[in-house]
């Protein structure tokens, strides 16, 4: 889908190599610029403190694919390096600090300069502007944290948990990659570059746009609950008689009340004034929770599953990664994909988020060594042999 199109990739982390990742997955051909260390993200599993595991599945879904060169950026060489290959580009992805990009002089501005076209992607934990826009930002401390999802997603009376790895940098590579197509286009139709900017609060106040849309215009919102006792107990996690977790997701308003009893078994509630409706159904939540666990605890999994289809209800089980990764649905849905690796084989890994029909979307190699690339880059930029020697012997670039 976007063969033809160059973009660099000045990044460590997650959620900006996430979006290049993307683009990478849909054709796209991508350069990543490291520094001399490498992404930190290639010593995941040593940092945990255990070398068991060969491959780096972490690493791997965020770069597999793209070209990588290893550069010290904090050298005018360096930075002679990555302005050269700006010249042609398409796009430019970055999780820099801004002010270190000014610096170098490798911020929009300064790029657009040598290439007008030039769709510059910036990653940020706290956005561009403002008193935090240099401050250091994972996920877990602007998406989760500084947003309010971290405060919304606890419990009334609880304490709040960790958010998982990444998936608030997973979530902001998506967006970032939508941003710098539109830009693309604008740019075919234009002749004119633009910023893209992307930033972990912004998008984990979208994703919660439902609940903070809510609070922003009433300055109220329901707080998390626990499961016995919801804000709506049709939509509730359920523990059946061989226990398995079910969660059910029933439609907003009374609609699926009565095909819930049917299913439940447990139609003498229909004429209970303390569950006529949605408002009574809430401010009896305990009771009637008690009364449904009671109702999923006389029968097994397989039976659940057959009354509730039956039943048109909205549900699926609480599966576990074992069984994710067996699940039928999830393989034809395009879930999984062959991951590269080096040596020319390959291990299951997660494809990226969007396929399209008469379009590859499968890793296009396997994630790069540091400095794999360097010299057939800095070739194709027109330098000699003897020039990059220089240049890496002088530690500026690094070469696998």
């Amino acid at each position: 889908m976007l063969s033809g199109v160059k973009v660099i990739e000045m990044a460590t982390y997650v959620a900006a190599p996430a979006a290049s990742g993307i683009l990478s997955d849909w054709g796209a051909d991508v350069i990543k610029i490291e520094p001399i260390s490498g992404c930190p993200m290639r010593k995941f599993y040593a940092t945990a403190m255990t070398d068991e595991y060969p491959d780096n599945p972490v690493f791997d879904v965020d770069n597999r694919g793209k070209k990588a060169i290893s550069l010290n950026t904090s050298t005018q060489a360096g930075r002679d390096i990555v302005k050269k290959l700006i010249e042609d580009a398409d796009v430019f992805v970055t999780n820099v600090r801004p002010t270190q990009l000014e610096e170098q002089g490798l911020d929009y501005a300064s790029l657009k300069l040598i290439n007008p076209k030039l769709v510059f992607a910036s990653v940020t934990g706290f956005g561009l502007e403002g008193p935090e826009k240099d401050k250091p930002g994972f996920d877990s401390v602007a998406f989760w944290a500084k947003s309010g999802l971290a405060w919304i997603m606890a419990p009334r009376n609880g304490s709040p948990v960790p958010l998982r790895i990444a998936v608030g940098d997973h979530v902001t590579g998506i967006s970032t990659a939508a941003g710098i197509l539109a830009a693309i286009i604008n740019a075919q139709k234009t002749g004119e570059g633009s910023l893209v900017e992307s930033s972990l609060v912004r998008n984990a106040a979208y994703a919660m746009a439902t609940d903070f849309g809510t609070y922003a215009r009433y300055g109220r919102i329901a707080r998390s609950r626990d499961r016995s006792e919801p804000v709506v107990p049709g939509t509730n996690f359920y523990e059946t008689r061989d226990g398995f977790w079910l969660f059910l997701n029933s439609r907003p308003g009374d609609s699926d009340w009565p095909n819930m009893l049917r299913a439940f078994e447990l139609e003498s509630l229909a004429d209970d004034p303390r569950f006529a409706d949605t408002r009574e159904r809430r401010k009896n939540a305990v009771p009637l929770v008690t009364l449904i666990d009671e109702a999923f605890a006389k029968a097994d999994f397989e039976e659940w599953k057959k009354r509730l289809d039956d039943e048109g209800i909205i549900w699926s089980p609480v599966q576990t990664f074992e069984q994710v990764m067996e699940d039928e649905q999830l393989e034809a849905a395009g879930v999984f994909v062959d991951q590269p690796k080096q040596d020319g084989s390959s291990y299951k890994g997660i494809a990226s988020p969007i396929r399209f029909s008469g379009a590859p979307v499968e890793p296009r190699g396997p994630g790069p060594e540091i400095g794999q690339h360097s010299r057939d880059i800095l070739s194709s930029i027109g330098m000699s042999d003897s020039e990059i020697s220089d240049l890496i012997e002088a530690g500026t670039v690094r070469s696998a």
